[in-house]
């Protein structure tokens, strides 16, 4: 391999560099002083994030198995801007439950070994490595679920979490070998040219989304989402809801534009009866949940449903409008999941009711709370508003109107039980109010990367017109 091929995968291979730094690092550096490997781990991943954006070619390796072009490097600046937001939330974490106890630098490989996974599933240029990323990025997150091993949800969350991603992985493994069979191959390029809408290669592509299903919790493959983010810790819950579905959309859409679009005919049916169903689930059970992990999960299951709308479209616009919504989505929901795991790091709570009178004690975690449900619901001025318009218009576009009103129905619902936790923090009183607390540098960093992205990418047009011209690689 030349050096030149080195920096066509400089994601990758700075990402390797920093896990066996890491490792290093758990090798050599005193028991008292591990701590230091919390700094030293975001440290060196905001540098790998910053590289990240240095310009790119298009480029393959590999014979084509790995390719890499403007969008596919963009994916992968979102991915690692999301997990560098994660592990600022998370560092308080780390140092407290995990460093003492020795797993530290094991959470930070197991994490980044899975971003390594979506790296080259993101990557793909046929089936074979799509898998192998697929496999590790999966892998270790169920190792995650199960981190902390003392409690009995947590340890349950795992087992769940591992048994469904291996019932989806053979599902989908099954999936691409019908696709194989009719093709006769498994490189992208070429199955789109050799794609037919014969009975073969529309079970195989049936086969194929359910494992991919799992993965962004589409109904009806999200029966393992709530359960799994409640035993989840919230850090690792927080990964599951923003990165690894963002990773799958991206793929997904990659896939659905390109090798799957000769049976465009045949999943855009399919997917209008998903999107409405796993809007309708996510948003009917969330209004039942008190656990905010739980909350979260069915919000996040609701959220996929609307990605779907853009997907549906299979245009340039439905293309542009996933890939924008999900750069929001990301900033939203970790600055929700970020106030969440700032007031569970310093009282353990969990449950919506704690939340009474939150607003009187911590008001700017409280605004920050709003901020991120808002976009959350669609409400302008937050990014989110921006997002769920630009994918109504790419539906409407395609003449999909009853979609989009189904869609703005289930927006409504949204807003009623995104305003059932806003109504605690700001209107119920509780004689025993959930104390003031500051945050550590970390977290404030954190939390104010979210406010600053939510607010920004809605107001800053040239991000969705960049969007917009480099999803035209799809086409």
């Amino acid at each position: 391999m030349s050096f030149s091929s080195l920096l066509i995968m400089r994601h990758e291979m700075l990402l390797l560099v920093l896990i066996l730094l890491l490792i290093a690092g758990e090798i050599f550096i005193p028991k008292h002083k591990k701590s230091s490997l919390v700094h030293l781990a975001i440290f060196l991943f905001g540098i790998h994030t910053a590289v990240g954006f240095l310009p790119a070619d298009t480029e393959t390796l590999f014979g084509g198995s790995f390719r890499t072009n403007d969008m596919i490097h963009l994916f992968k600046n979102i991915l690692n801007v999301g997990v560098l937001i994660l592990l600022l939330q998370s560092a308080d974490w780390i140092t407290d439950k995990l460093i003492g106890a020795e797993k530290g630098t094991e959470f930070f490989i197991l994490l980044f070994s899975s971003l390594l996974g979506m790296y080259f599933m993101i990557s793909a240029g046929d089936f074979l490595m799509f898998y192998i990323g697929l496999e590790l990025s999966t892998l270790p997150v169920a190792a995650l679920v199960a981190f902390d091993a003392g409690k009995r949800k947590s340890s349950e969350a795992g087992v769940k979490m591992i048994l469904s991603a291996a019932l989806a992985s053979g599902i989908s493994l099954f999936g691409i070998s019908l696709l194989y069979a009719a093709t006769g191959s498994i490189y992208f390029d070429v199955m789109a040219i050799s794609m037919t809408s014969s009975s073969l290669s529309i079970l195989g592509f049936v086969l194929f989304f359910a494992g991919l299903g799992f993965k962004i919790s589409l109904a009806p493959f999200h029966f393992w989402t709530a359960d799994v983010y409640e035993g989840a810790p919230i850090p690792v819950a927080s990964f599951l809801s923003v990165i690894s579905k963002g990773a799958a959309v991206f793929i997904l859409l990659i896939l659905m534009f390109t090798v799957m679009r000769p049976l465009i005919d045949a999943w855009q049916n399919m997917l209008y009866a998903i999107a409405i169903l796993t809007m309708t689930i996510g948003n009917i059970f969330a209004l039942r949940q008190k656990n905010m992990k739980r909350f979260l999960a069915y919000s996040s299951i609701a959220q996929a449903g609307f990605i779907l709308l853009g997907l549906i479209a299979g245009t340039q616009l439905g293309a542009s409008s996933i890939i924008y919504f999900v750069l929001i989505y990301i900033f939203s929901n970790l600055a929700v999941f970020g106030v969440v795991q700032a007031i569970s790091n310093k009282t353990g709570l969990e449950h919506m009711d704690d939340y009474n009178g939150f607003y009187r004690t911590n008001p700017m975690l409280s605004l920050i709370m709003l901020l991120g449900l808002f976009s959350l619901a669609g409400i302008p001025p937050a990014a989110g508003f921006f997002g769920k318009f630009f994918l109504y218009t790419a539906a409407a576009s395609e003449g999909y109107y009853l979609l989009v009103f189904l869609a703005v129905v289930n927006v409504t619902i949204s807003l009623y039980y995104y305003l059932i936790v806003l109504r605690a923090m700001f209107i119920r009183t509780n004689d025993h109010p959930i104390p003031y607390f500051k945050n550590s540098l970390y977290m404030r960093l954190g939390l104010a990367l979210t406010v600053i992205g939510i607010l920004a990418i809605g107001m800053y047009s040239p991000i969705y017109e960049y969007i917009h011209s480099i999803s035209s690689l799809l086409n």
